[in-house]
């Protein structure tokens, strides 16, 4: 596997703490900080150390797990942090986790002191393939989700595929849906493939292809105007559910498991509205169903999502936008969705 050239910085595949700990060396920076959370910190902050030495000297930024933390209260703790270890614009925020630490790290740094250099060690499978690549940064409030954000590029990822061999089924999986999501979006080739492939512990290659695809669609739209908006296949209601699930569940949908829902109802939305043929529909639900656990959506709660749905940070003015398929590895976006649209797509999936 090569090392992909991004907007304007680099993803690392082979190799990729050592090239951390050279990056480090070379950067001639005045500090540099860890941002990770309890899990990271346990198991994959003792490979950074072992290979940036005994000698380097660093500051530990240690936050809480899960989507709960981030909110801005915990970005201001992360920013008094910088400050209490007296952080520069010479400073270099390392944000080592999963999805929250690429998001939340990526904007504490992209707005302190109006920025200062980050690079990413994402530590999850939705991490590697979504989160830490594209240059978006984000945080929650009210749970809608990343409604505060900025368009950031970090100066390098570092892909370990080590770290996977850390993650639970459950996480493995979440980070799945993105990847079935590309494929879905813009390759019909890696779509098949990894349908018949070994998805309890996807292979370092498939995710390099999975990053390859996303990487292409954001060098190509970097501020999200036109194809980028492919991406978000699956997002509008997923997020939803995701939130509706955080407010209501004790133990929560993940983010992979809601987008799989999102793309269930999107890819019924696809077979309503822009040719989406039935039988692709019925291979793509049975895929997902076959992976992801049945969530119970009940009509009672379709009011409260189609609410959710209109905070969503793509819409149109108060028209919710919805990016579908055409067929499995052709998008379209822009496809402006009623109210009684996204609502039967849900009781179409409810009715599976």
């Amino acid at each position: 596997m090569d090392t992909i050239n991004s907007i304007s910085y680099p993803i690392y595949f082979n190799n990729s703490i050592a090239e951390l700990a050279k990056f480090v060396e070379q950067g001639n920076y005045s500090k540099f900080f860890i941002l990770t959370d309890e899990h990271t910190g346990e198991f994959c902050l003792p490979v950074l150390q072992k290979h940036l030495g005994d000698d380097s000297k660093y500051d530990l930024i240690e936050i809480n797990s899960g989507e709960e933390s981030k909110t801005i209260d915990f970005c201001v703790g992360i920013w008094k942090m910088l400050i209490d270890f007296g952080a520069d614009r010479n400073s270099l925020l390392i944000n080592l986790g999963g999805g929250v630490i690429s998001d939340m790290g990526g904007f504490a740094a992209s707005t302190y002191k109006r920025g200062i250099d980050f690079v990413h060690v994402p530590t999850t499978l939705l991490s590697q393939v979504d989160a830490s690549v594209g240059g978006k940064t984000g945080i929650d409030i009210d749970s809608i989700k990343n409604i505060v954000g900025t368009f950031a590029q970090p100066k390098a990822v570092f892909m370990e595929h080590s770290f996977i061999n850390t993650l639970p089924p459950r996480q493995i999986l979440s980070g799945l849906a993105e990847m079935l999501k590309h494929g879905l979006i813009a390759d019909a080739a890696y779509w098949n493939e990894l349908k018949i492939s070994d998805l309890k512990l996807p292979s370092a290659e498939l995710i390099y292809q999975s990053v390859n695809i996303k990487n292409d669609i954001v060098v190509e739209d970097p501020k999200e105007k036109g194809i980028r908006k492919a991406l978000n296949f699956g997002h509008t209601i997923g997020h939803a559910v995701e939130t509706y699930s955080l407010e209501h569940d004790e133990n929560p949908l993940t983010h992979g498991e809601a987008i799989a829902i999102g793309m269930i109802c999107e890819s019924w939305l696809s077979h309503q509205r822009t040719g989406l043929s039935l039988d692709e529909l019925n291979e793509i639900v049975g895929v997902f169903s076959n992976l992801y656990p049945r969530y119970n959506v009940e009509a009672s709660c379709h009011g409260e999502l189609y609410s959710l749905m209109q905070k969503d940070k793509k819409n149109h003015g108060d028209k919710i936008n919805c990016s579908l398929i055409k067929r499995i590895g052709e998008s379209s976006i822009d496809n402006i969705c009623t109210e009684d649209e996204l609502c039967s797509s849900l009781q179409y999936y409810a009715s599976l």
